[in-house]
């Protein structure tokens, strides 16, 4: 089979050939027709994470290793199926879950294997789904397309993931106002996804005009850019002068924090997001005194991906996909993400 592989921190991706597995037990090889392209292959590409203050977080500190095969997002048709796997069946159109975890920690007992202690993800800490074949640890892993574009579907395993997991816990106390920080991938699926399933006015704040414009397409109420001088005051006072009852940072960068910080109501929820990085200085006495939680939602678990599949089902929500690319191009497609020249999500076709 034929893969692009990170063979270590910010080297070009490696396009080899090897065998193509042979799956056993309840193992399944898939023949990917889609991969997506996600922020996390970047940070797996340029080896880490920005802490803040100078530190830098190694992800083979947190136990990758390099060479790995990226890619996450993997809709693919089944290609063999091991001898013990049961409800999946060759040629099914499946979505791959990919936070697979180690099946005994506290967070795997309750079915929560994204949150797992020692997280065994598919395209982190095994190989992926830039391949044109990927191995499938079990067929519980697996997800039936039944209908959903394959190219969108990619999403609804990581960033429409993630997004729905974030827009759950922003919607947990009737939000009259939901703002959604980013109109990027995860922004634009968050909107559609606050659309559909609160009762909220939703805000939306990016730094990119031509991404507002798609997040107002999107069920966006209002929309503001964040260059605006004072966006601060055109917030609140769209917020009837008290601030957002939620909000959603899909960048959770130290300006993007300030923002909302600034911006949220007494008893508000922030749900932090993002993985861009850094650090801010925090007023300890303004979290007491308006009560305020700050949360963190990292992607979501198995169920959580099958009723995100329905809404897509049902044509409720549809990702946004702007670019398609060849495995040949995987250099290319992370470039364009971390150049910003990717407008909703990209995904590469094996």
């Amino acid at each position: 089979m034929k893969s692009a592989r990170i063979t270590g921190p910010n080297e070009p991706l490696a396009v080899s050939e090897t065998d193509t597995p042979k799956p056993q037990g309840d193992q399944v090889l898939v023949k990917v027709k889609s991969v997506g392209v996600c922020h996390s292959d970047l940070h797996l590409w340029e080896g880490g994470y920005d802490l803040g203050d100078g530190q830098f977080m190694k992800v083979t500190d947190r136990g990758v290793k390099y060479p790995v095969t990226p890619g996450h997002e993997i809709v693919g048709i089944v290609e063999e199926i091991g001898d013990s796997v049961n409800g999946i069946s060759k040629n099914d159109e499946v979505l791959v879950f990919p936070w697979i975890g180690c099946g005994e920690c506290p967070a795997c007992k309750v079915g929560n294997e994204n949150l797992c202690d020692s997280p065994k993800s598919m395209g982190v800490f095994q190989d992926g789904g830039y391949s044109d074949y990927s191995l499938i640890p079990s067929y519980k892993y697996l997800a039936k397309l039944d209908g959903v574009n394959p190219d969108s579907a990619t999403s609804l395993a990581c960033s429409g993931l993630t997004a729905y997991t974030a827009i759950k816990k922003a919607n947990q106390n009737s939000p009259e106002f939901i703002l959604i920080i980013g109109a990027g991938g995860l922004g634009l699926m968050g909107v559609q996804i606050a659309k559909a399933i609160t009762k909220a006015k939703i805000l939306c704040v990016d730094l990119d005009d031509q991404k507002l414009s798609t997040a107002k397409e999107m069920g966006a109420d209002f929309i503001f850019n964040s260059k605006d001088a004072d966006v601060i005051q055109k917030i609140m006072s769209t917020c009837n002068g008290k601030g957002a009852d939620s909000i959603v940072d899909f960048v959770n960068a130290p300006p993007t924090v300030k923002t909302a910080l600034a911006v949220i109501r007494k008893r508000g929820n922030l749900v932090l997001v993002g993985l861009f990085g850094g650090s801010i200085e925090l007023s300890l006495v303004t979290i007491p005194l308006k009560s305020i939680i700050i949360q963190g939602a990292y992607t979501g678990n198995y169920n959580d991906m099958v009723e995100l599949l329905d809404l897509a089902r049902k044509n409720i929500i549809n990702p946004v996909i702007s670019k398609r690319y060849s495995l040949d191009d995987a250099n290319t497609a992370l470039n364009d993400l971390k150049n910003r020249k990717i407008i909703g999500r990209a995904v590469i076709n094996p």
